[in-house]
């Protein structure tokens, strides 16, 4: 592979090109405020424009499943003042992403505990998923309050008492019927895992979706992120060979006699870092 950067023109790419289910860590709106001399409340505010113009440019590349890391399990560690301005913010944007989605054909859903969203959140958040679940283009995922360990927790956990009940098959349980019970079922396998920000770990975000995805961590801040950096990340997931433990069909691949190179560590290699030149030349 050239060390370019990947082509952006999504026009480039064929239907199979594109990844089915795209996961974001949504990662720098702080960083992007500080950077500002802005509150850190302004930086969200940013990354709420971020989602609009991420959003329409997925729908329009053919992305079927779109799911956003909008609020974690531990982000209730965050001062109390910035918690709740997120929330708050969360309910404005709610009422004005409804109409949008409706007009574009997306439903949105969510994942996550509800149990302690303020009520205010709860009540409108039901209010626009009943809203667009008409919508046939793209499902729009929001993780609210979710994090991994307490999926996997809540898995056993109905394991138990479908135990109990005598509800679950007989015989052996099956990855179909754990991924029945799994609380954020609604979120099919994982393709791409994009993370803005420069960091480069899952934080605890969708465990059983992301076993076999493509991981791409970028250094840029998700509210400089647009249509045309997933553009280019999708033209990055275009190149990669996703063999899910095969190997390679073609005669050339047949007649190696050299051991496979090591397998590469989850950042992005040297070779590609043409993509993140990309990304940061528009910052």
């Amino acid at each position: 592979m050239a060390d370019t950067a990947p082509d952006a023109n999504a026009g480039a790419l064929a239907p199979r090109q594109v990844p089915r289910s795209v996961a974001i860590i949504m990662d720098g709106n702080g960083r992007w405020a500080q950077q500002r001399g802005l509150p850190r409340v302004a930086g969200h505010r940013a990354g709420a424009l971020a989602v609009d113009r991420v959003t329409e440019e997925a729908a329009r590349l053919g992305i079927e499943s779109l799911t956003l890391y909008a609020f974690s399990s531990e982000n209730w560690q965050r001062p109390q003042g910035e918690v709740d301005a997120l929330w708050k913010l969360l309910v404005r944007d709610l009422k004005r992403r409804g109409p949008k989605c409706v007009k574009q054909g997306i439903r949105l859903i969510s994942i996550g505990r509800r149990d302690r969203m303020p009520p205010t959140a709860s009540a409108e958040l039901d209010r626009v998923m009943h809203e667009t679940a008409g919508g046939k283009r793209m499902q729009l995922c929001l993780a609210l309050d979710y994090g991994g360990w307490w999926d996997l927790g809540e898995l056993a956990e109905r394991v138990r008492q479908g135990e109990r009940a005598g509800t679950l098959p007989a015989g052996p349980l099956t990855r179909e019927t754990l991924e029945r019970l799994l609380p954020s079922a609604a979120v099919p396998p994982v393709d791409l895992l994009i993370r803005t920000g420069g960091e480069a770990r899952i934080s605890n975000f969708l465990p059983w979706q992301l076993a076999y995805a493509e991981l791409l961590f970028l250094p840029t801040l998700w509210p400089e992120f647009d249509a045309a950096g997933l553009a280019a990340a999708c033209a990055e997931f275009a190149r990669r060979s996703r063999r899910f433990g095969r190997v390679e069909a073609s005669p050339e691949a047949a007649l190696r006699t050299a051991p496979p190179p090591p397998v590469a560590p989850a950042v992005a290699p040297p070779r590609r870092r043409g993509l993140a030149a990309l990304l940061r030349s528009r910052r």
